[in-house]
């Protein structure tokens, strides 16, 4: 099956380089997704641009592709399941939760200079970096890439309730999913309330499994794709 791999805030299609091989040995087609102003220098892309490229990714795919969507990318992946219901196997949502219609697509951290830069270390202490060793921070945040404004207050458009029929899988890493189902139930993410043909998975990571927990991410996507 054709895996299209999209990352979240500041990070390019080589985000996912160490998940590639382990996909690939399991018989699918990794494609990691540079997004238009995540890695090709374009400080002025949008959110929309953002989505023509997955969901030309999607068309491009032979056959109906995973979508694995990342972070804040959650909800851009579900955006690409919006606009092609019929044109995609299953979405795997990685330590994230969509946005719903009329949000803004990514408000934590206020742009400056046009772009929101990587913010550094200190929001993220805690679970979501407690597996990160020093050498993969440093790589991390070596290689970041600042998203365009237009790209994270952009808000959300969504439209074809046929998405919410889409298999998803929704890996959580920080949160066990008890916990992550017990937020769901009390509101805490509309959009993953109303999807019909959801399986909450524990991965044991922190919010960056491509570079901490590659081989565990590739098996958990691997038995994703079965389930579609």
């Amino acid at each position: 099956m054709d895996v299209l791999l999209i990352g979240g805030l500041w990070l390019d299609g080589s985000a996912w380089d160490a998940v590639l091989p382990a996909l690939a040995e399991r018989g699918h087609r990794p494609v990691p997704l540079t997004l238009p102003g995540q890695g090709d220098g374009r400080s002025s892309a949008t959110l929309a641009e953002q989505l023509a490229a997955v969901v030309a990714a999607v068309d491009a795919a032979a056959g109906e592709p995973l979508l694995v969507a990342h972070s804040a990318a959650c909800t851009l992946g579900w955006m690409a399941v919006d606009a092609r219901p019929q044109g995609v196997a299953g979405l795997v949502l990685v330590d994230g939760f969509p946005h719903a219609d009329g949000q803004v697509y990514a408000e934590w951290f206020p742009p400056r200079d046009g772009v929101v830069a990587f913010p550094g270390w200190e929001p993220f202490e805690g679970p979501s970096s407690a597996d990160l060793d020093e050498e993969l921070r440093a790589r991390i945040a070596a290689n970041a890439v600042p998203v365009p404004a237009d790209v994270v207050l952009a808000p959300v458009r969504l439209t074809d309730e046929r998405r919410y029929g889409v298999p998803v899988t929704m890996l959580c890493a920080e949160a066990s999913p008890e916990d992550v189902r017990g937020w769901v139930a009390a509101g805490a993410a509309p959009e993953v309330s109303r999807m019909e043909r959801i399986e909450y998975v524990d991965l044991d990571a922190g919010h960056w499994p491509m570079f901490s927990r590659p081989a565990e991410l590739a098996a958990l996507i691997d038995t994703a794709a079965a389930r579609t």
